[in-house]
């Protein structure tokens, strides 16, 4: 009866995250979306510290995964001059670009890229960003390691790299960029998985000079499910957040 009792301690421990797979979006829509659902909790968090509040509501998780077209994002620390190609020359390649309001510099999100935004209040976690970061980078890595790449951390640069010691083979496989707002988090991470690797040709990654960028597909010579990865990924999320994901319908209108 006690192990039971602690077996049932244990998963009431477990913070709950909706999770959705938004399959492939536009840039801003997803962008827009997870807006909306942050500012949904900021507005719970505001009525929860009215004095005339009598009924408090606790903030929703969420965790999103996606593909997006072809799309450069530049960060709100990011400089422009990273940007290798003008307009023009995006639009004939039929390439998006925004300013956003995340961390980080320049990147690009494609087809075969699996990007994932977490909607989470970190009241309800901890309140650390450095941790967060870190936490995120530990869910690539875990998932990196059952395609038995071995994905690091690069002192200084967030992300997951490959060799990130090794002067000339240095190459970066996930990027991230994050903003939080009384605690509640959004943007996040983007690994490549089947990405077409040449559209980084025109842009400086994260504004990190001479250093490669990789993907899941390049290191083992083959294309990968992408559904597996995203399996993988949910199940590392869970393990390492202490969560348990439940899935339910998302629209985004």
């Amino acid at each position: 009866m006690l192990l039971i009792l602690q077996i049932k301690s244990i998963a009431l421990d477990k913070q709950e995250v909706i999770f959705k797979d938004i399959g492939v979006v536009d840039y801003k829509d997803a962008w827009d979306y997870q807006e909306d659902l942050l500012q949904q909790n900021v507005k719970v968090k505001s009525d929860n510290r009215q004095p005339t509040t009598d009924d408090r509501r606790l903030t929703t998780n969420y965790f999103l995964l996606c593909e997006h077209p072809a799309v450069y994002t530049l960060g709100k620390s990011g400089k422009v001059e990273n940007v290798l190609i003008d307009d023009d020359e995006m639009q004939r390649k039929g390439i998006q670009f925004f300013n956003t309001n995340r961390g980080g510099d320049i990147t690009f999100h494609g087809i075969g890229q699996i990007v994932g935004y977490p909607i989470l209040d970190l009241e309800r976690f901890y309140t650390d960003i450095g941790r967060y970061l870190r936490e995120l980078e530990e869910i690539i890595i875990l998932t990196l390691a059952e395609y038995n790449i071995k994905g690091e951390r690069s002192k200084g640069e967030t992300g997951v790299w490959i060799e990130p010691g090794v002067i000339g083979k240095e190459r970066k496989i996930c990027a991230m960029g994050v903003r939080c707002s009384r605690w509640i988090t959004m943007h996040g991470f983007a690994l490549n998985v089947n990405t077409d690797l040449s559209y980084f040709n025109n842009i400086i990654p994260c504004g990190i000079e001479n250093k490669q960028v990789t993907s899941i597909e390049k290191e083992l010579n083959k294309k990968v499910d992408i559904e597996d990865v995203k399996e993988k990924i949910k199940k590392n999320f869970e393990k390492v957040f202490n969560a348990q994901l439940l899935n339910t319908e998302l629209m985004i209108d």
